[in-house]
């Protein structure tokens, strides 16, 4: 009498367990917290060391800006033997240690720290005394990169010209999760502008992860999904498995020799 409660009990255990998985597999769950949330605030992606900007400087007179630009080939002072910005090749401004971008005519700017709408408003500032009228300037970054590492589909570093990145978008350029990732448990390594490095757990199960301050990307952050303990288990099984066939195939191959030998 006592197998069927067993059983029963057996079942009920292993119902529970299927529905736990089945809750940690989804995305964004409770999503009425964000509807119970203040306003957001919109997300602004701020230049950093090392970070390779595009600028561009344009007037209605061609060889006003020209001296603030650099083309591949030209000095920084802004020799070269054309005008105008048909054809043109742009060098990227790389932020140094400080924050500074060597400008031509300028000299050093700082920039870290600004979005790219403020870098420019900041460079029309700056420019403004040498030109009879405001130029038309334009700030882009030409490097910005992320990486993702562990429980997906395709794994590695991913550059984009966007100037925000959430992580599901991250993610998404990564194929996605495998089905033996940790949801709800994210690693992201970051890098802050004076260079320490911290690693900062995301749960995107939960829908409030939009709120996080880690929700957006910034330059060559890292996302690491971590495997599962079936995963590793399903790995350091199929790992030992051709260990013994091969040991086996070996016990094998010599026992057949020595009976070979004895006949």
């Amino acid at each position: 009498m006592k197998l069927p409660q067993t059983f029963c009990a057996l079942m009920l255990a292993a119902t529970l367990g299927g529905c736990t998985s089945y809750q940690k597999s989804l995305y964004l769950q409770h999503e009425e917290v964000l509807n119970e949330s203040t306003k957001g605030q919109l997300y602004d992606f701020r230049i950093m060391p090392k970070d390779e900007l595009t600028i561009t400087v344009s007037t209605t007179d061609p060889e006003a800006s020209a001296p603030f630009y650099r083309k591949i080939g030209q000095t920084k002072e802004g020799g070269n033997n054309t005008t105008g910005m048909q054809n043109v090749n742009l060098l990227s401004y790389l932020v140094d240690n400080d924050g500074y971008i060597d400008f031509p005519v300028l000299g050093m700017v700082k920039v870290m720290g600004l979005s790219n709408r403020e870098c420019e408003a900041l460079l029309r500032e700056k420019l403004q005394p040498y030109l009879k009228e405001v130029p038309n300037v334009t700030v882009r970054t030409a490097n910005y990169k992320f990486s993702v590492l562990g429980e997906v589909n395709r794994p590695g570093t991913y550059t984009t010209d966007a100037e925000k990145v959430t992580v599901f978008e991250a993610l998404a350029q990564a194929g996605d999760m495998t089905l033996f990732s940790i949801r709800d448990d994210v690693q992201l390594l970051r890098e802050d502008s004076t260079g320490i490095r911290k690693v900062y757990h995301i749960d995107l199960t939960q829908a409030n992860v939009a709120q996080s301050p880690y929700f957006y990307l910034q330059q060559n952050d890292v996302i690491y999904v971590k495997p599962t303990q079936a995963k590793v288990r399903t790995n350091t099984f199929n790992s030992n498995a051709s260990m013994w066939i091969t040991i086996l195939s070996v016990i094998t191959s010599v026992t057949s020799l020595v009976l070979a030998l004895t006949r």
